[in-house]
């Protein structure tokens, strides 16, 4: 039967394709996982005596260190039970875990996934971040967009900066129009595409799905500057949560 050490490198190498790594001589029951590209920590196992933790007993005990972005996070984790304030490192970004099976494996993958998260590259958080939405203009004045869905329901657009397969874009028309008209999500992103003109460039073009049709008097300029503190769309941008919420009524 695996111990829950096992099974977390199990889990790392399932996941990522990570292996511990021995690091220490003088500790080489000591294993780190850690980025490929910046070489970052996301995770140190480490076997302890029980009273350096502040346990009870004398025996040695495995614990995991994870790195966390959120202190309130880490400050209500320490509070229960298997959980404990970083051991020999940051104690306000990184905790301990009991491999003692107190925690269950599922609580462990997901604090392993923080981690993960937390210490990756710029490059690497974008890729892995949970989907995102955004409204993305379209000018009808160098585009038909009002009627680009009548016939096909997936169509190429223009790459905004950010954006990734998965996320959804709620398409702001420009004048005449001022209104968003469709909600689509990302199929494909990265697609080579090189055009410029005086008034466009692309360097590289995403797929996008119609999801659902809007009126065009249900969200007009008037109500997204009024309502939900938008005062222009000028490129992709994030939207606002209480705008998220209508638009998903």
């Amino acid at each position: 039967m695996l111990t829950v050490r096992e099974k977390v490198y199990q889990y790392v190498k399932k996941k990522y394709g990570n292996e511990p790594e021995y690091l220490w001589l003088r500790f080489p029951d000591y294993a780190v996982f850690r980025h490929e590209d910046n070489r970052k920590w996301y995770g140190l196992i480490m076997d302890v005596p029980r009273k350096n933790l502040g346990l009870p007993g004398e025996d040695r005990v495995d614990i995991l260190n994870v790195k966390l972005d959120d202190l309130l996070l880490a400050d209500m984790l320490v509070q229960r039970e298997g959980y404990l304030r970083g051991y020999h490192l940051n104690r306000g970004n990184w905790i301990s875990i009991l491999l003692d099976g107190t925690v269950p494996e599922e609580e462990i993958e997901d604090m392993i996934d923080l981690s993960y998260r937390v210490t990756a590259s710029s490059r690497k958080k974008q890729k892995i971040r949970p989907p995102k939405e955004w409204v993305v203009p379209a000018n009808p004045k160098y585009y038909d967009i009002v009627h680009a869905f009548d016939q096909q329901e997936e169509i190429d657009w223009k790459q905004g900066a950010g954006i990734r397969t998965g996320d959804t874009v709620f398409m702001y028309v420009a004048a005449p129009v001022s209104a968003i008209l469709y909600e689509c999500v990302v199929t494909e992103t990265d697609i080579p595409f090189t055009y410029a003109d005086k008034n466009l460039s692309m360097t590289a073009l995403m797929k996008i799905r119609l999801k659902r049709r809007y009126s065009p008097d249900q969200f007009t300029f008037e109500r997204l500057n009024n309502e939900y503190g938008i005062f222009a769309v000028r490129g992709p941008r994030g939207i606002p949560n209480g705008l998220s919420s209508a638009l998903k009524k």
